[in-house]
């Protein structure tokens, strides 16, 4: 069956069908990775996208559920030069197309995917229609132009409920805006005790749980349709350790005083390079993200600690008087290398210190205290610092 690709410049891709009939509309994206397509399409930060794959061919090691990122996909459309029906692999429980099929998502392949990003990259992304159906040029058009991309993908996305990942390390309360199961496994792979809440999580909520420190997740879209949890953040992180990733990232940003804005066609692959300022240090990333952190409106309690080495956009912030960090691409991979799982264990340091710094008795803090005024006005600048809990 034929499939058409219609972009809201006018531009039109016609391809042969595969997975579910139907229609949608969405944003159109591209992504550079050479495999992972399983964990692409169930990432849920691409939550109303209609996705690209660059690399030419898709759907040759079939699908497997362990690999998943998500108990299903949210895309609204996937594109490809070349798919594979029939997949290779001993791990495969089911192709591609039937994946698609089962979820609704409508797939296009025998498309010039080259031509497509190279349009993208030029213009930016934009709003598309794909489509099974045999209707005229000027009808999907008009469907496109009167159609409107949600904004509601981070309570689409998000848990409904409290669920608890049992743990002898420290309580983390990783508030979902559209987490990745990579984040709990990493969180889990170094023992901590793990509360998943909704988006809309107060607060107050979040400290009857007593937590040690507190994870924003990845999630989909502007990270200003979801004002109440820049609120959210703006409270906890006085607090709370706090560690953010990509969604996470820009709220906490934006929580603190910086500003976002949307970047021309996004970073989407699993070879991003990306320099760690204090070190030197390039790690390559896994990133997938439409929006930045501008330089320009960073306020004066935070500090760049990564940027990429390509656009030299922000890709890591901390704060200078609080314990709290964040990383604008994806430490827990899935697709994409693991040079950034560090950055976790940073974290559990992080709240196990913190902890053991609020443990002080009132009298052992006075007497540290007294110490440091001492050394101050004795000239002995920095030896008399206070502690986060000090302080």
């Amino acid at each position: 069956m034929e499939a058409r690709l219609l972009l809201e410049d006018g531009t039109l891709f016609t391809g042969r069908s595969f997975g579910s009939d139907g229609e949608s509309i969405g944003e159109v994206v591209f992504n550079t990775g050479m495999t992972g397509y399983q964990e692409v399409i169930s990432d849920p930060s691409y939550c109303g996208q209609i996705v690209t794959m660059t690399y030419p061919l898709i759907g040759n090691y079939g699908m497997s559920r362990d690999d998943f990122e998500a108990v299903r996909p949210y895309i609204h459309g996937f594109v490809v030069r070349e798919h594979e029906e029939v997949p290779s692999n001993w791990r495969a429980e089911y192709s591609l197309g039937n994946l698609l099929q089962e979820y609704g998502i409508v797939g296009i392949s025998g498309v010039d995917t080259r031509m497509l990003t190279r349009i993208l990259r030029r213009h930016g992304t934009m709003k598309a229609i794909i489509t099974t159906s045999t209707d005229s040029y000027e009808d999907l058009m008009e469907r496109l132009r009167g159609g409107d991309i949600a904004t509601n993908q981070v309570a689409t996305v998000s848990t409904k409920q409290v669920f608890n990942v049992p743990g002898d390390g420290p309580r983390v309360a990783l508030i979902d805006y559209g987490s990745k199961s990579g984040i709990l496994r990493d969180l889990k792979k170094r023992g901590c005790d793990v509360v998943v809440v909704p988006h809309d999580t107060t607060a107050d909520q979040i400290r009857r749980l007593k937590p040690d420190g507190i994870m924003l997740s990845n999630g989909p879209g502007d990270p200003k349709d979801v004002a109440p949890a820049i609120d959210t953040v703006r409270e906890l992180v006085q607090e709370f350790p706090l560690f953010g990733i990509c969604l996470g990232h820009q709220l906490f940003a934006l929580a603190c005083g910086a500003n976002t804005e949307k970047l021309k066609f996004g970073h989407r692959g699993g070879n991003h390079p990306v320099k760690e300022l204090e070190s030197g240090r390039c790690y390559i990333t896994s990133q997938n993200h439409g929006y930045t952190v501008t330089e320009e409106s960073i306020p004066d309690c935070l500090e760049i600690t990564h940027i990429n080495n390509n656009d030299k956009t922000i890709e890591g912030l901390r704060h200078k008087t609080l314990p709290a960090f964040s990383v604008q691409y994806h430490p827990e991979a899935s697709p994409g290398p693991y040079d950034s799982g560090y950055l976790f264990d940073r974290f559990v340091d992080m709240m196990i210190r913190v902890k053991e710094e609020r443990s002080v008795t009132p009298k052992q803090t006075i007497i540290a205290k007294e110490a440091a005024e001492r050394a101050a006005a004795a000239g002995a600048e920095g030896k008399g610092e206070l502690s986060y809990a000090q302080k």
